[in-house]
Parts: structure tokens; sequence; C-alpha cells
């Protein structure tokens, strides 16, 4: 049976943590992994996690909790240490504040891209849609930017087309190319087109679930600091595509908001 490993970071979540963690609790799916990586929150969160804990082991669905509470150096300190920690098949990231639409999302990544494949025909990626939800889980929107369902790293040349959330990426290639902390807010761009990368050099396929696969917070990071992330996030680009491509893109980016205005 396929593992998932579920990484949730948090730092102050009490607000946040538990949609997230109900919605794995409800998984119907039983070989998951979930570890929440705190970076030593001075609210709830701790209590949050702790008893959502309790209650897994008291389901015995399947589900192994970990924690994990201590200072960290950000968000992909904290990421990487989740990296380290996973045991599964896939990692996913699952922040305080995203979650899964159904109980049955787990299951429909397996039945419509792994199952009857062996382990050596495991997709180096599995990836979905997304849905756009505000600050108390309502939804707002679908995602702006669709996954295509042939992608390649080349794809992200267009933007960041799967959400980093919906987007499962084999533990045994992921471990081999670590979120890159010297990036604050563009890390899990970076990372994705990296383990795209090395998906391609090993020959390994991605898959698209045509589904939607998680709910995402708008409110985050990249939203608070929104010039900067666009500042970081051309210096990633332009590392794997390229200074003319990434100012051509660019350019074509700005023609486009101004003709859909």
């Amino acid at each position: 049976m396929t593992k998932f490993s579920i990484i949730t970071i948090t730092y102050n979540a009490e607000a946040f943590l538990p949609r997230t963690v109900e919605s794995v609790l409800s998984q119907h799916y039983r070989d998951i992994e979930h570890i929440i990586i705190d970076g030593a929150s001075t609210d709830s969160t701790l209590s949050v996690a702790q008893d959502y804990m309790q209650r897994s082991y008291a389901a015995q669905n399947g589900h192994e909790v970990r924690i994990v509470s201590e200072p960290d150096n950000g968000l992909y300190d904290a990421m990487n240490k989740g990296l380290r920690q996973a045991s599964g098949d896939y990692i996913c990231f699952l922040n305080a504040g995203d979650f899964f639409p159904n109980a049955n999302v787990l299951d429909t990544i397996v039945s419509r891209s792994l199952t009857g494949k062996s382990r050596q025909q495991l997709p180096a990626v599995i990836y979905g849609d997304t849905d756009i939800v505000d600050n108390d889980g309502n939804f707002l929107r679908h995602r702006r930017l669709a996954p295509p369902r042939n992608l390649t790293w080349r794809s992200f040349r267009k933007g960041m087309l799967v959400c980093h959330q919906a987007f499962y990426a084999r533990l045994d290639i992921a471990r081999t190319v670590p979120y890159d902390t010297r990036y604050r807010y563009s890390a899990d761009v970076d990372w994705c087109i990296r383990v795209m990368k090395e998906a391609e050099r090993m020959g390994a396929g991605l898959a698209y679930v045509d589904s939607v696969v998680v709910n995402y917070t708008q409110e985050g990071q990249t939203t608070k600091h929104h010039r900067d992330s666009l500042k970081e996030r051309y210096r990633v680009m332009q590392c794997h595509y390229g200074a003319f491509t990434t100012a051509l893109m660019h350019a074509w980016f700005a023609v486009r908001a101004v003709v859909k205005k």
C-alpha cells in the first residue's frame, strides 16, 4: 500500500490548524503519516496538535501522527525538517489553514494515478487542482493558474501552474533536492522545479489527477510580502530558465494583465 507523508508547518496557528488536522483525520485512506513541525508556538497550537494525535490514535484508522516543536530558521527550514522526518512513498505539504476538500482525496489520487503500478513505475510527481478559500475556510474561487495535463519543469515558465499543496513528490526524489533556505518566499517554486528536473533526469513520469485535491487558504507569507515575493520568484525563474526567457515571459504577463482589465 502506498504511504503518504503529510507535513504541516505551524507557528501560533491555533485558529487555522483545526480544519487542517480534521481534514486529515477524516481521510478514509489508511496509510498516512502526518508530521506536524511546529516552530515553538506560544499559543495553544501544541494543545490542538496533541489532542488531534490522541484522537487519531483512538480512531485506529491507520494514521500515524508525530509532532516536533522547536525553534527553527523559518518556513523552509521547517519544511526541510519535515523532509528528513518523513518515511512515506510520497510527501505533500499541507500547512495550517489548508485542508483536503473531502474524505476521499487520497483514495482518488491512488485510484487515478497509482492503481496497478509497481514501485518501479510510480510517478515522480502526482498533482491536481486547487480551490482558494478565505481565512474562515469559505470557498472563494478556483485557482486562476490551472495545471496542464502534461506537466514538465519547463511549464513553470508560465508561472507556478501547480499549487505547492497540490504537488505530491516521491520522497526518494524530494530528499535529493531540499528546499533552498536562501529564499524567504519562493523556495517552494524552486523546489517544485528541481523535483521535476530530477524526475526528467531519471526518466520518471508525472501524473495528473483531474480533481481538486486541496483547499488553499489565500492569506500567507507571499500575500503579506507580495512585492518581495515577486522579486524573489523572478530570480528563481532566471536561475532555471535564463535571463532572456524570464524577461520575455514577464513582459507577456504584463501585457496579459492589461488586456484582462
